[in-house]
């Protein structure tokens, strides 16, 4: 682990938009008078809902910035993102991080949302939609067109924790600094209105008719709010070496599953103290030393107590008493994915000033919630350290621990620890262990169906094992998949769901299309009938961390949790995040699981952007290029903690790269550079040279391009050595999307399990950006032993 992994990180750029105004300072200022920005919204119909209000942006979105727009359309998620990014941006001089340093975090809850809905929009109508709506759709598209339209081309990534994505992307920026993975990262969140959003909280009974009043004894719902808050991050010695001032630092962060309910919190409020503790833990702050909490507080009847017990718990009952909290949802509504940024952003300037923003509509006083919500003015603060709660849909919790930048406090060193592999399970079109896909590949065998002209492989599953009917009647296949794949892992590794053990175990959850199922099947219905189509049951899933939540409840799972999407470089990117949460001490044990489902608008869509083989003349696809769906889970944990327990040790994690191409005018970078530099990071990382690599696991999966890009890197990589065993079983076995890294790591597990040296497991996104892992394959000198000493 890199020795600056200590080191404080300093928040040096803001940037938001938000009802309130088109600048962080109109956030900040607007926060601190209590001015309400929840109005009757004008650019949706409000007809067939609960309340005609929401935190609307009304100022122009306007930016400098380029990214593609399909014949002319907008993606408001992505423009709101650019406004706030080129706003925090301003506060680094150009030139002063090198490009390739240079990272973005972005979360959103819905991405583009609005993309998705015209592409449906289209279908239903009889149009044929532009082919390249699908290229604005996912969480990723949204990242990489903030990096493309900056130039940044180190780490990009997604995080989709529901409504905790903002403060979970901050979080995680925040890791790659302290690993020495990047020197800035731009981080934050982004989501914009849609009537899809309204009449899904609507159908829930969520939305006031009034601006939200939380913590408030008379309080009637939540108001939705949109806009974008990012911050550029860097370490606090690089701030004090080129002389950038800093708002505040973001000392540490915790994340935890409630393992509970798809929407509602968990009464007590345990899942949640989780994440407030651990913050507190890896942070260095004491409850003591906690002086304020800007809360989640959304006004809805479950939530704001929920939180209460929460802090409570894990502040203890005098501190918590003591401790002011106020709620920006107040004044900003909720903002969903971008929630957490922006709150993250008013409790830095709360810091920065010594001032405690109020809870604006507050009037009665409710017993079950927060003893002092600051009701009326700002108040002086005398504090160093502040408190940003976020809970979410699947209860995934987040909780940033924010310091006065000037204080110059710095986290404690974490105890690291090796990370290794103890379980594996999975789904597959070419079968149900590793053993059978491996076979599979090596027969060049797999199951190919043609449906509307497309080449594809789903999965033939049997739910019945692990689900009953009831069970899974409100589940779409997103999370049927995850979670047999997952109980499969579970028991690989030793672990008994429901057991005491496997509840401190953390769930990574990795999807590249996300949800598709869920949200057309929750949206054509309004699209035809308004919102009294709006179906509650389904509206939970089109979230992309809900089968993250499902697997937590119905497995008992509820160490951290959190949810990437990557694209193809889901599977890869989930195991990295996963090792480095272990490394730095946020658990003792996780599972990453890594799922995608197949449907016939997702293949469309494929086929459109032309990644897809089918058999139109003249297909851009080669006609090898198989889309597959399917599930991986895998189990990894500290090396000390399996050693106790006698785990089986499969192979060891040894580090990882990432970079993007941050191209505009093409999906990857033609001659692989991109890939070349995340696997030379890689390398770097598990301290190793190219000859000490004895296969490459290539992410090729017979798309001719790309495909020719990187295998241009890996000649560059391994001149003069010349190349190692190289592997492309997706050229086989199909491209199962967001699974992909994911499930070269268990083939290469399973074929290297007699031990061996060190591999390469590489995997991209169609939109340039890249994840390599370093991984020993086989256990330590072919056996393991039990706490005891004896061998296994």
């Amino acid at each position: 682990m890199d020795p600056r992994h200590s080191s404080g990180v300093t928040v040096v750029g803001a940037g938001a938009i938000s009802a309130l105004g088109p600048t962080v300072l109109d956030l900040w200022e607007g926060a601190r008078q209590g001015q309400v920005g929840i109005r009757p919204v004008q650019a949706l119909a409000m007809d067939g809902l609960d309340t005609k209000l929401g935190a609307e942006v009304t100022d122009p979105v306007e930016h400098s910035r380029r990214y593609r727009r399909p014949d002319g359309f907008r993606e408001r998620a992505i423009e709101l993102a650019l406004v706030a990014a080129e706003e925090a941006m301003t506060a680094l001089p150009a030139g002063l991080v090198d490009s390739e340093r240079f990272g973005v975090v972005l979360g959103t809850c819905n991405a583009g949302l609005l993309s998705g809905r015209e592409w449906l929009r289209a279908v239903r109508d009889g149009e044929v939609p532009s082919p390249e709506l699908p290229l604005l759709v996912t969480p990723q598209a949204l990242a990489e067109s903030v990096g493309a339209a900056f130039r940044l081309r180190g780490p990009v990534l997604a995080v989709n924790t529901a409504c905790a994505s903002g403060a979970n992307a901050i979080g995680l920026a925040a890791d790659l600094l302290r690993t020495g993975r990047a020197d800035a990262v731009l981080a934050g969140g982004s989501d914009a209105f849609s009537d899809v959003c309204f009449a899904g909280f609507n159908s829930l009974q969520s939305l006031s008719p009034e601006p939200a009043a939380p913590y408030d004894a008379e309080r009637q719902g939540l108001s939705l709010g949109e806009g974008s808050g990012m911050v550029v991050l860097v370490r606090a010695e690089f701030a004090h070496e080129h002389g950038l001032t800093g708002i505040a630092d973001i000392a540490g962060y915790g994340l935890s599953a409630d393992g509970f309910h798809a929407t509602a919190p968990q009464p007590e409020g345990r899942g949640a103290a989780k994440a407030i503790e651990g913050a507190l833990r890896l942070s260095g702050i004491t409850p003591e030393q906690i002086g304020y909490i800007n809360g989640h507080g959304t006004g809805t009847p479950k939530n704001d107590p929920a939180e209460t017990n929460a802090i409570r718990l894990a502040l203890g009952e005098e501190e918590a008493d003591r401790t002011p909290v106020s709620s920006t949802k107040s004044m900003i509504g909720h903002m969903l994915g971008a929630a957490g940024a922006a709150e993250a952003l008013v409790t830095a300037h709360a810091l920065a000033e010594q001032t405690a923003p109020p809870t604006a509509g507050h009037t009665t006083p409710d017993a079950d919630c927060p003893r002092d919500c600051i009701p009326g003015p700002a108040r002086p603060l005398d504090t160093g350290a502040a408190l940003s709660n976020n809970f979410a849909f699947g209860g995934a919790n987040a909780s940033l621990v924010l310091t006065r930048a000037a204080d110059g406090h710095r986290p404690p060193q974490p105890d690291t620890d090796r990370v290794v592999i103890t379980g594996i399970g999975l789904l597959n079109p070419a079968g149900s262990t590793a053993a059978e896909v491996w076979s599979a590949y090596l027969r060049g065998q797999c199951p190919v169906e043609w449906d509307a002209g497309l080449r594809h492989s789903p999965v033939d599953f049997d739910p019945d094992p692990y689900l009953t009917k009831r069970e899974r009647r409100r589940m779409d296949r997103l999370a049927q998949f995850s979670i047999a794949a997952t109980a499969r892992a579970l028991a690989d590794a030793g672990f008994e769901a429901g057991s005491e053990a496997a509840e401190a175990v953390g769930i990574v959850f990795g999807t590249g299309t996300g949800p598709m199922e869920a949200m057309q099947k929750f949206t054509d219905p309004l699209l035809a009938e308004g919102p009294a189509a709006a179906d509650p049951a389904v509206f939970p899933n089109t979230v992309y961390n809900q089968a993250a939540g499902q697997v937590a409840i119905r497995l008992g799972l509820r160490g951290p949790t959190s949810t990437l999407s990557i694209g193809h470089a889901t599977g890869a990117a989930a195991l990295a995040y996963s090792a480095d949460l272990l490394a730095a001490g946020h658990c003792d044990a996780l599972v990453c699981t890594a799922t995608d489902t197949l449907t016939e608008q997702v293949g469309r869509a494929y086929a459109a952007v032309g990644a897809a083989s089918t058999r139109e003349p003249g297909a851009a696809a080669d006609g090898r290029f198989t889309l597959a769906e399917g599930s991986v889970a895998v189990v990894l944990e500290r090396r000390s903690t399996a050693i106790a327990r006698g785990a089986t040790i499969l192979g060891e994690f040894l580090g990882h790269g990432m970079a993007s191409d941050a191209s505009r005018a093409r999906l990857w970078d033609a001659r692989g550079r991109g890939l070349e530099r995340a696997m030379r990071t890689a390398l770097d990382d598990a301290g190793l040279e190219p000859a000490g690599v004895d296969a490459v696991w290539l992410a090729s999966a017979g798309l001719s391009a790309a495909d020719r890009a990187e295998n241009q890197a890996v000649r560059r990589l391994f001149h003069p050595y010349g190349a190692p065993t190289l592997h492309a079983p997706k050229t086989v076995l199909g491209e199962p999307m967001g699974v992909g890294g994911a499930l070269t790591l268990a083939l290469a597990l399973h074929q290297g399990r007699s031990g061996g040296r060190p591999v390469l497991l590489n995997s991209s996104s169609l939109g340039g950006s890249h994840v390599s892992l370093a991984v020993r394959c086989g256990a330590e000198e072919s056996r393991t032993t039990t706490a005891s000493g004896e061998a296994r």
